[in-house]
């Protein structure tokens, strides 16, 4: 049976990579993007069409579902920042949980229902105290802001359409990720870090690491690239980038596709 992938967020940083290899691999994939007019600015793939597919869109959301017919969908597409969150919580939940809602309505209607696999967060667990840490699937959920609040919604959404509409759903908690393409700099100056105590806020979430046993022993998975292999190529890519924006006699700084902002600016997962 051939493999059909509709990837929600497919402009994103995991979303982006995801696509690209899924089509590698040999997969039919639908790459979904929210802003209307960006397919020029994706590469021209085989097996690999991008799709306009703003999640807050229920009617565009079954209509790309019953174009693509996927028998698995990635749904990564989010408003992903917790600090945005705070400004905007209103957004926030529009585009993670009535987002998430329109496409598992989707879903349920449809004849040959898909395998779902959605972006959850690290989030979701808030504090967790340091004797915990690695943290297991079996922490409980405190989020301490909308952006974590958001994802505890689409894990529950996801397990109550499985109980109810036998979707085939699995929840992945995501925890830091990192790599070329993702916005931030690095360069050979050094910084000093200091904590800006004025800013922070009592919610604001230390840092904490997810216990990878679990899925080592279901899966049989182990990382395959370096923390030292990443950073490399982290660095390759923005030099890459500043030497095409010094070559167009532009300031040199991390090249963002215009694509993914709006008026009011959403991140992507």
């Amino acid at each position: 049976m051939k493999k059909v992938a509709l990837v929600t967020g497919a402009e994103g940083f995991i979303g982006s990579y995801l696509a690209r290899f899924l089509q590698e691999q040999g997969w039919d994939v639908f790459a979904g993007h929210r802003v209307a007019g960006a397919e020029d600015a994706f590469p021209n793939l085989r097996n690999l069409r991008y799709v306009q597919c703003e999640l807050c869109d229920a009617k565009q959301v079954a209509s790309v579902l019953h174009e693509a017919g996927p028998t698995h969908v990635f749904h990564l597409g989010a408003q992903s920042l917790p600090t945005l969150s705070w400004e905007h919580p209103v957004e926030t939940f529009e585009s993670n949980i009535m987002g998430s809602l329109n496409l598992f309505e989707a879903l349920r209607y449809m004849e040959e229902k898909p395998i779902v696999v959605s972006a959850c967060s690290s989030a979701e667990y808030g504090h967790v105290p340091a004797s915990r840490i690695p943290v297991s699937e079996d922490e409980p959920l405190h989020p301490l802001h909308p952006y974590g609040i958001s994802k505890v919604c689409l894990d529950l959404l996801a397990h109550q359409y499985f109980l109810d509409y036998g979707i085939s759903a699995i929840n992945i908690r995501l925890f830091n990720t990192t790599g070329p393409q993702t916005a931030i700099r690095l360069s050979g100056t050094k910084v000093e870090v200091r904590e800006a105590e004025h800013l922070l806020r009592p919610s604001d979430e230390k840092i904490i690491f997810g216990s990878t046993r679990k899925i080592r022993k279901d899966t049989g998975w182990k990382p395959l690239v370096s923390m030292q292999q990443t950073l490399a190529s982290m660095l390759e890519y923005w030099d890459r980038a500043d030497d095409q924006l010094n070559q167009c006699g532009e300031r040199s700084q991390p090249y963002v596709p215009s694509f993914l902002y709006r008026e009011k600016s959403i991140g992507l997962e």
